[in-house]
């Protein structure tokens, strides 16, 4: 027995030290050195080299980006913590992915969560990390060159070489990553991916105020035929390399942000004269013998935006494989001519909101209105055509929903500083993440499937002959559900009014000559003749107001514009306000999509047949619905704020409330069976949401596409 015990303690011993030994010899042998100068990864014309046991392995980047906040905060508060990276990065890469991408410097957090992952994992996850430029800088002086933008973005890239090779403290700054840095990642670095999405005006604005400045003479870079705007770029980019390799002997591939907005293509049938106005061309810029990894190019590429996209003759032209029009095979294809170095997709992703900005109207690839599994197919679809067209790799927009994003066609409709605090299902820009921040601390308090055992407990607001329904929110939806006595969709109507305003509201519904019990704003109209719906009294109607009353970009209505009209209207989004193709010398007329539409389904993530886009489920005499808070005109559900009567504002202002009436109506043969009393709601007030982590049904799929790309 003691020689048994003996034997299994030496088994045991001897892994350990295996185990031990094996990082070890992993972390010293992933370093390459030459004349002095260490580096990790490398570039040639075309692909990505990382150094790993001792020799050169070819590399298509495959990973995420990553943001730096969470429910209830702004980026730049670096509320994530410790603990939360390390989960995420075993998730990113049970996910198969390789790859980090992060826009700037974060808390010390971060880098002590990757430094301790990668210590203990058998293949180390590594990053591109950003370097951010000063945007109100730039939104005031407007030139690259101007000290104060210049220097301010030396100093930060001299920062963040420090932190990545723990070595800084950074002195506590609003909206700045502070503390102190002593874990050294240096060696999981790939590269540097230096700015922001560059405004073309800036750019312009740069060239014009520079003109003088066409050349640039560096210790590691230099310039052929380059505009001042990149001149600037050179000359933060051979800083950069040169205080790395003076500081600490080393070295990492070089690139700046670029999208298709900046790209050197030309667009002739770009109807927007800023989306086509200036090229950013990292072409002009070379490296010099003394710069051994190398230089890459680096893009945001979206299938939906800008228009050129959609209307560019020869990407509408062209077919894949499959015999389906794919623009944005089409521009890669394009793109790629244009380069001598591998060019990375720093970004490329679809959100899964039910919320809808732009359309890609040959792909169906659009910003939003898209449940969580379609996202992953087309993210997984992309992914292979940046694979498939020689690219260096794509990294995918984002790992994790961003609550606190706003969007151009729903930013008016919130409150800035409120935004973290909800999750707002209208805007596209929260949804991009494969992994979801839902509401409740460990799940949700309804899912709309049909089932409806979550509410067995709950009190109904509304009870009355034949009918109840019971509601309850979340820092996401109003959830109304209803038990109705023999309910017959293909025969009955269900209506629900909401009163939530005291400021306005319909007494009556002309569609459906009926008299209501209060003044109404809003309607959830379950009619299967009509298409099921949501609708607002008109003069409560903040589309026709913003794009009718105020722009004239859509009709006139002076009756919507009249009090307790009795009008209802459909529920809009605006997708874009009428364009002109120069090309095709033709105009586009203004484009709305009616976000009030409700699709009957499976909100349920644990069922089969789940979908995310889901308004509605009906099983028997159950019936669950599921309403964003944005489409009842709430500004700030955490707040109870709402929107005022913006026709006496003359604005969108916001407007406190204690809670909102809510009633329903049973109509048969045009005949009103029910018509209860619309009975008080409201609900409790929060400072910190509640929410749970959830892969989304996406993350699997990219989990097989990863796995499917395999190193070569």
């Amino acid at each position: 027995m003691k020689k048994f015990i003996i034997i299994w303690t030496i088994i045991i011993i001897s892994a350990f030290l295996s185990y031990k030994s094996f990082f070890l010899i992993r972390n010293n042998v992933s370093v390459y050195s030459e004349d002095g100068i260490s580096y990790i990864a490398k570039v040639d014309h075309h692909s990505f080299y990382v150094y790993q046991y001792g020799k050169w392995s070819k590399n298509f980047v495959k990973g995420v980006n990553l943001g730096a906040a969470k429910p209830g905060s702004f980026p730049g508060e670096l509320a994530i913590t410790k603990e939360e990276y390390l989960r995420w990065f075993k998730q990113i890469a049970d996910m198969n992915g390789e790859t980090i991408r992060v826009y700037t410097i974060l808390n010390p957090e971060f880098y002590e969560a990757l430094y301790e992952y990668n210590k203990s994992a058998l293949k180390p996850l590594y990053v591109f990390q950003g370097v951010w430029i000063n945007e109100v800088d730039i939104e005031e002086l407007q030139d690259a060159h101007n000290p104060v933008i210049k220097e301010e973005f030396k100093k930060d890239i001299k920062t963040v070489i420090d932190i990545i090779h723990g070595n800084a403290t950074v002195e506590p700054r609003k909206g700045h990553a502070s503390g102190t840095y002593t874990k050294d990642v240096s060696s999981y670095v790939m590269g540097w991916i230096l700015g922001i999405e560059w405004d073309p005006v800036f750019v312009v604005n740069t060239n014009e105020m520079n003109w003088e400045i066409t050349s640039f003479e560096g210790e590691y870079l230099y310039t052929e035929n380059a505009s001042p705007f990149e001149t600037f770029l050179a000359e933060v980019g051979d800083y950069a390399i040169g205080y790395e390799t003076m500081r600490y002997e080393m070295q990492r591939p070089l690139s700046y942000v670029n999208w298709v907005t900046t790209d050197t293509l030309k667009h002739p049938n770009e109807p927007l004269e800023t989306e086509d106005m200036v090229a950013v061309n990292t072409e002009t810029i070379k490296k010099k013998p003394s710069f051994k990894p190398g230089i890459f190019a680096s893009y945001h590429i979206y299938p939906y935006y800008p228009d050129s996209m959609n209307y560019q003759k020869e990407y509408a032209a062209y077919k894949d494989e499959s015999g389906k029009v794919n623009t944005y095979r089409a521009y890669l294809k394009d793109l790629k001519k244009e380069h001598t170095v591998p060019i990375l997709v720093a970004e490329f992703g679809i959100p899964a909101t039910r919320g809808i900005a732009h359309k890609s109207i040959h792909m169906g690839y659009n910003q939003g209105y898209v449940d969580e599994k379609s996202q992953g197919e087309m993210n997984a679809s992309m992914l292979l055509d940046i694979y498939d067209e020689g690219y260096a790799g794509g990294l995918i927009f984002s790992w994790q929903d961003e609550w606190f994003k706003r969007t151009w066609n729903t930013q008016d409709l919130d409150i800035p500083d409120h935004r973290p605090y909800w999750s707002n299902a209208q805007t596209n820009e929260q949804g991009f993440g494969l992994l979801s921040f839902d509401p409740g601390n460990i799940k949700s308090i309804s899912y709309v499937d049909g089932e409806v055992d979550e509410w067995k407990k709950d009190i109904p607001l509304v009870s009355t002959k034949g009918m109840k329904l019971y509601v309850k929110s979340d820092e996401k939806y109003l959830y109304i559900m209803g038990e109705i006595k023999n309910f017959d969709f293909e025969k009955q109507k269900l209506l629900i009014p909401i009163d939530i305003t005291p400021n306005s509201g319909n007494l009556k519904y002309n569609t459906y000559n009926l008299e209501l019990n209060r003044p109404t704003d809003m309607v959830i109209v379950l009619d299967k003749a009509m298409e099921p719906r949501i609708v607002v009294d008109s003069y409560y109607d903040v589309f026709y107001f913003a794009y009718g009353k105020s722009l004239g970009m859509i009709d006139r209505h002076p009756e919507y514009e009249q009090s307790n009209s009795g009008n209802f209207n459909p529920i809009y989004l605006c997708l874009n306000r009428p364009l002109y193709l120069p090309q095709d010398q033709k105009h586009l007329p203004f484009e709305k999509h009616e976000t009030g539409i409700l699709l009957e389904g499976n909100g349920n993530p644990n069922h089969k047949n789940f979908n995310s886009l889901t308004d509605y489920a009906i099983n028997g005499e159950n019936i669950e619905i599921r309403i964003p808070w944005q489409l009842l005109n709430v500004m700030d559900p955490s707040h109870k704020m709402i929107m005022d009567d913006f026709y006496d504002q003359k604005e969108i202002t916001p407007f406190k409330i204690q809670g909102m009436y809510i009633g329903g109506i049973l109509i048969e043969d045009k005949t009103v069976i029910v018509n209860s009393v619309m009975e008080y709601y409201t609900w409790d007030e929060w400072e910190t949401p509640t929410y749970h982590e959830r892969l989304k049904p996406s993350y699997y799929i990219l989990q097989k596409t990863f796995q499917s790309i395999e190193k070569e």
